[in-house]
């Protein structure tokens, strides 16, 4: 078992937690259709996407050039997939958002939490890419039966902890798969998985898109390192930082920020800091912290923030005093291309407006 998966479970839980959400195996087998009705999907968005911070981003037109199928070199051996298939399918949210970043066309089906408040895909995805495609739930449990009804002829697959999904998604189509969640920074995952799949290029063209974003943002900060930053989560009366996919600090990184030392600490998986600790956050200026979607868990997350505030020493801070609490939208903190934008977007909105 890897170092990662018991991270991806704490973040997971602090999650629910800060949103106030109970991660319920809800999601069952939904037949998918053949696409979503306008309509209804704008609806979804616009009730899902209330007050959510998206990035401006390029037409991802597909891409679809050669025949035949090629071997690939895996963490759990060599795999045959096709060159340019017609209906790639990602097996968790973040692993769509990188298909559609490499030019993949998808299939007419793909997945999206069944919890935590998620109707549709998350509000920051390249929305034009996903305009026809319907929806089933798979996760925190996988509905394998609507995998197989989307027609795949190629998955991309990120949740390489998991041995059954590895074994089991290869009967339905060729799989690339690969553990996303190793302890390494998504980063470096997704710039290897172009690289093996031969789409080096549109790696490339995304990393460009936020070398460059980054520069325009750095441009208007005066002085980034005397701005301190961290996550910051607070469940069952504990405090927590850390950065817990590369994708917070990476940018504060980028940008220059200092990063408090509490989320730096264990490989950056954080501090767990009880009510008595919280004073080593006394330096921060801002704390990003994960929300729920929608009224009914923004409510909840006031309320969460309200039962924080019962201590003394978080009260006291400055940042709590002088607003500088931000939330930010869970599925950022997995990793994916559009989410590391959308996380740049959260930061450039705190701290220039």
């Amino acid at each position: 078992m890897s170092d990662r998966i018991p991270l991806r479970r704490k973040a997971t839980a602090l999650i629910a937690s800060t949103a106030g959400l109970l991660l319920a195996a809800s999601c069952g087998t939904t037949d998918p259709v053949a696409g979503p009705d306008p309509a209804e999907r704008e609806s979804q968005l616009d009730e899902q996407c209330q007050g959510a911070v998206i990035p401006e981003l390029p037409e991802l037109e597909p891409v679809s050039e050669g025949s035949g199928t090629a071997t690939v070199a895996t963490e759990f051996g060599d795999v045959e997939v096709p060159v340019a298939p017609q209906a790639a399918l990602g097996m968790y949210t973040t692993d769509i958002d990188i298909l559609i970043w490499l030019r993949y066309p998808l299939a007419s089906s793909q997945p999206i939490r069944g919890d935590a408040g998620y109707q549709t895909f998350p509000c920051f995805f390249p929305q034009d890419a996903l305009a026809e495609v319907s929806t089933f739930a798979n996760y925190p449990e996988y509905d394998y039966e609507s995998l197989l009804m989307a027609e795949p002829d190629f998955i991309l697959n990120g949740l390489g902890y998991d041995p059954d999904v590895v074994e089991r998604l290869p009967d339905i189509a060729p799989t690339y798969s690969v553990n996303a969640y190793d302890g390494q920074p998504w980063l470096t995952h997704f710039e290897q998985t172009a690289e093996a799949l031969g789409r080096t290029q549109y790696f490339q063209e995304w990393k460009a898109i936020y070398d460059a974003r980054v520069a325009e943002i750095s441009a208007q900060i005066a002085d980034p390192a005397s701005i301190t930053v961290a996550p910051v989560g607070y469940w069952e009366d504990q405090f927590q930082t850390g950065c817990y996919s590369g994708v917070e600090c990476q940018v504060f990184e980028d940008l220059g920020l200092t990063i408090a030392p509490t989320s730096l600490k264990n490989d950056r998986e954080g501090e767990a800091l009880s009510g008595e600790q919280i004073g080593t956050l006394s330096d921060l200026d801002y704390a990003f912290m994960i929300r729920g979607l929608g009224a009914d868990e923004e409510a909840q997350f006031q309320q969460l923030l309200a039962e924080a505030a019962e201590n003394p020493l978080w009260a006291q801070l400055d940042f709590v005093e002088q607003d500088g609490i931000v939330g930010y939208e869970m599925e950022m903190t997995f990793g994916s291309p559009s989410g590391q934008l959308a996380f740049l977007e959260v930061v450039a909105e705190a701290l220039i407006g």
